[in-house]
């Protein structure tokens, strides 16, 4: 694939959404600040939460589907289990947010943020609907708030990705924290 000089990253001829700076290219990256071994524990952490939250809208929809209470508790579960695990790469994030200046610096880790924050909001209130009766709470609000979560799940996670590889934070490096 071709890739072009511009006064931005060399990437392939693919235009950029996100801002782009030709430093962070040469930039060796910044490691997380909280890391074991130099493995930074936040991209550890998020899979458990991710997979039971999607989870939960594929139980709900099989529900849906079945009208078997099977799948509803399931649902319940899964967002209880997500919950608690987006609770702790959550945490895990938040340290590398308030700890690394350059991902306050750009839109993604913004969005990363806020996205992330409202899908937990948005789990918290998923749990509480079907904390006495996860069986009637499924449809619609329930389905309905599950496709919600997995949705802004998938785009902070592409904000994510742009941290690590675009931006170069929580990679194995000794580049500035703050810059450039």
């Amino acid at each position: 694939m071709d890739t072009q000089e511009r006064n931005s990253t060399p990437y392939p001829n693919i235009p950029a959404f996100l801002e782009s700076d030709d430093r962070e290219f040469r930039d060796p990256g910044v490691p997380s600040t909280v890391a074991v071994a130099g493995h930074p524990i936040h991209p550890i952490l998020v899979q458990f939460p991710i997979a039971f939250l999607v989870g939960a809208l594929l139980t709900d929809a099989v529900f849906w589907f079945t009208d078997d209470s099977f799948w509803a508790r399931g649902s319940f579960w899964l967002i209880a289990a997500g919950l608690v695990g987006g609770v702790a790469a959550a945490l895990t994030g938040l340290m590398d947010f308030l700890r690394i200046g350059r991902v306050r610096k750009r839109t993604a880790g913004w969005a990363h943020l806020i996205l992330n924050v409202s899908a937990l909001v948005l789990t918290i209130i998923n749990l509480v609907l079907r904390w006495n009766n996860p069986i009637s709470a499924v449809l619609p609000w329930g389905l309905v708030i599950s496709v919600l979560v997995a949705t802004l799940l998938g785009i902070s996670g592409w904000y994510g990705g742009e941290l690590v590889y675009r931006h170069k934070i929580s990679v194995i490096g000794n580049g500035n924290p703050n810059q450039p």
